[in-house]
């Protein structure tokens, strides 16, 4: 009797092994996708689906959604949530060309983007070319890929999303959208390429609301009409009005150039862009970052009243000729917030306020406190102001141990709390700038060809080093 139970329960054992691994192959299985399949296949590479539509109803947990080549007219809507141990992808095959296009879809008000993920978890969206979705509409809000709810541990990587348009006066346009109503933790937004994107009031990258935790890392962002990469808190995006700001990233090693609003109707001709900005986030690092020929390099405040920018570090960032400034911290006006507890340090400001705006390599604006500004290496533009402080409202800001970049025949000029000197020591004297800063020729390899690099008998190597 011991005997046959002892059978019976390992033929049991055998069965549910059997069961279990079934579940798991179809679980970590792959879906084709192909212009040539249909939708009544098994999705398998010999009979794919045809419709993107089809695969994401398919794609539980475990599976890797692959697309061969050619142009998908419809959205990618994603379905179902992964697992950490069981991610869904969705990827071009073997690096094809996978467009999806937006040019067939009408004009609806509200919400409308290429692909969208909405309360999924780990899920990853790979190699796809996202383009040509556009509105005439005002109350239309057009994105590439569209992250939203209680979204995590997602990653966008290799996309190229381009011509994401909002041809409204006021309209609003995105190229990626990511935002936080719900919690957000593990945002990745790796090595996409934004361009050509005409936005109107809204950014080409932007995290928005409560998200504790991202990397946005080596993308390219060009040649767009408002803002390049956007961190923002205080909108009220978030459902907890406590929590509803971007905190606890990095922003390293992307590329950002050609972002202006001139010419953008939304902006009458103002120059007010940032590269890369954080309005009312917190605990961000924006390191080895790359800004050039946009309005402003890099800013770092709030748009919202007695809200701040916290805990932001702008570090080893190359920054020049950018139309207004190179660095701006504080808010644009008084009825704005500003920027505390922040670290600017050893960044490169070269020939920024190309346009002749009086921004200079360094605008501190509004409700300025508590940040230090160190080891950096300024030269002026045609403006030749190197700091722009127009407003007395800045307080117990540390400036030392920069080097003011000293040209043969060329005047320095630095405003400070409304006062402008053009004497380097009456300039410190009145920023109670420490003895380490210095005003000298910083010898580059060669600037003029944007290489930063220091001689070997650089004089300065020891004080930004």
């Amino acid at each position: 009797m011991k005997k046959v139970n002892f059978i019976l329960l390992s033929a049991a054992a055998i069965m549910i092994v059997f069961v279990l691994n079934n579940i798991n192959d179809k679980q970590n299985q792959a879906i084709y996708v192909s212009l040539n399949g249909n939708d009544q296949n098994d999705g398998k590479k010999s009979k794919p689906f045809r419709t993107l539509k089809k695969a994401a109803s398919e794609a539980n947990a475990g599976t890797t959604v692959l697309i061969r080549k050619g142009t998908y007219n419809e959205k990618l809507v994603v379905k179902y949530s992964g697992t950490k141990s069981k991610p869904i992808t969705f990827k071009a095959y073997n690096k094809e060309k996978v467009v999806l296009s937006g040019k067939d879809i009408n004009d609806v008000e509200g919400d409308t983007s290429l692909v969208t993920i909405k309360n999924k978890n780990y899920v990853t969206i790979s190699g796809l070319i996202i383009q040509d979705l556009s509105t005439d509409l005002a109350d239309e809000t057009v994105m590439g890929i569209y992250v939203t709810g209680s979204s995590n541990h997602i990653t966008l990587k290799n996309n190229h999303v381009q011509r994401i348009e909002t041809h409204a006066d006021n309209g609003n346009g995105h190229g990626i959208a990511i935002y936080g109503t719900g919690t957000m933790k593990d945002i990745n937004i790796l090595s996409n390429t934004l361009e050509n994107l005409k936005l109107g009031l809204s950014e080409s990258l932007v995290l928005n609301g409560n998200i504790d935790g991202f990397k946005v890392e080596k993308n390219i962002v060009r040649r767009s009409d408002n803002i390049g990469i956007d961190l923002i808190g205080y909108e009220g995006t978030s459902n907890d009005n406590k929590v509803d700001y971007v905190r606890n990233g990095i922003v390293k090693k992307n590329q950002v150039y050609e972002i202006s609003s001139y010419g953008n109707p939304a902006y009458e001709g103002d120059y007010s862009a940032g590269g890369i900005y954080v309005d009312g986030g917190k605990n961000i690092i924006i390191e080895k970052n790359t800004i050039y020929k946009s309005d402003i390099g890099i800013e770092a405040t709030s748009e919202h009243a007695k809200k701040y920018a916290d805990n932001i570090k702008i570090i080893n960032n190359i920054i020049y000729d950018n139309f207004y400034t190179g660095i701006s911290i504080g808010g644009y006006d008084g009825d704005r917030g500003g920027t505390i507890n922040s670290t600017i340090t050893q960044n490169i400001l070269y020939r920024n306020d190309t346009k002749g705006l009086n921004g200079g390599q360094l605008l501190l604006q509004h409700d300025t406190k508590n940040n230090l500004i160190e080891k950096n290496i300024l030269t002026a533009g045609p403006s030749r102001i190197f700091i722009s402080n127009y407003f007395t409202s800045n307080q117990e800001n540390k400036i030392q141990k920069n080097v003011f970049h000293k040209e043969k025949g060329e005047k320095g000029i630095w405003i400070w709390k409304e006062e402008e000197y053009t004497s380097f020591p009456k300039f410190k004297k009145a920023s109670i700038s420490d003895e380490k800063s210095s005003y000298l020729d910083p010898r580059y390899q060669n600037a003029n060809k944007y290489d930063f690099r220091l001689k070997k008998d650089s004089p300065v190597k020891k004080i930004v080093d």
